[in-house]
């Protein structure tokens, strides 16, 4: 059973590291790790090349610039198929989803073809948030779970774990979010090919280190991207 966590990063040079090596901590067999970075000037591409003398399942694709998430999530993924994946993890580079939740995901995807890390089931949350960033987060689960009648509780949730069939199946060279809308795209096409997928609770802590990437552009062309995808499906010019 190969398992690879695909972690994408720009400016992570502060978490990254104790990231890395917390995940390998967890001794778990067959896991390998790769990194999509987006050439952050802040090095971090260079931490990974250090750790990679140590690391031997460490990984790191570098793009030529700053090309987006769902692209980072979309050339990672077609990575680790290429890897021989059996299992693809995603998730964030800044400790906001815990690594000891991984091995629990990794249970509940025995019996789903999709498992998410979720913050809105019983015994999840987010801490760290103030009021306007709940009131925008819940604001976004709304329209997207209303529109594209998604039955997942957190559907913009970045810590997953799909089984290597789902990837396969789906079609990533036909998705278009290119932002954070990708990640509703992702389980729309998930749910829409008829794989089942399961929620598990976890503790959503907010970064430690860095800034947020999401920025107003980014919130307008979500919901842009979510009303075509309910008018005019996949295929819309």
């Amino acid at each position: 059973m190969k398992i690879v966590i695909v972690i994408p990063t720009y400016n992570e040079k502060e978490n990254i590291e104790k990231l890395i090596k917390k995940i390998f901590d967890l001794k778990i067999d067959g896991l390998e790790l790769l990194v999509v970075d987006d050439n952050s000037p802040d090095g971090t591409a260079q931490v990974i090349y250090n750790l990679q003398s140590s690391i031997f399942n460490l990984h790191i694709l570098r793009r030529k610039g700053k090309l987006g998430l769902g692209s980072a999530y979309i050339a990672g993924f077609k990575k680790a198929l290429e890897l021989g994946a059996d299992y693809i993890f995603e998730m964030d580079a800044d400790f906001s989803h815990d690594p000891l939740d991984i091995p629990r995901m990794l249970r509940a995807v025995q019996d789903a073809d999709l498992v998410i890390g979720s913050r809105k089931v019983e015994g999840g949350k987010i801490t760290g948030w103030g009021w306007f960033r709940t009131f925008e987060s819940n604001g976004a689960m709304w329209f997207s779970r209303f529109l594209l009648g998604l039955k997942v509780r957190d559907v913009t949730a970045g810590f997953r774990c799909f089984k290597r069939d789902v990837l396969l199946s789906i079609g990533l060279d036909s998705i278009k979010s290119n932002g954070y809308a990708f990640q509703e795209e992702l389980l729309y096409l998930t749910q829409k090919a008829g794989f089942t997928i399961t929620e598990i609770p976890v503790i959503f802590r907010d970064r430690r280190e860095g800034k947020s990437k999401l920025s107003k552009k980014d919130i307008i062309e979500f919901f842009i991207r979510i009303i075509k995808l309910r008018f005019y499906g996949r295929d819309e010019r």
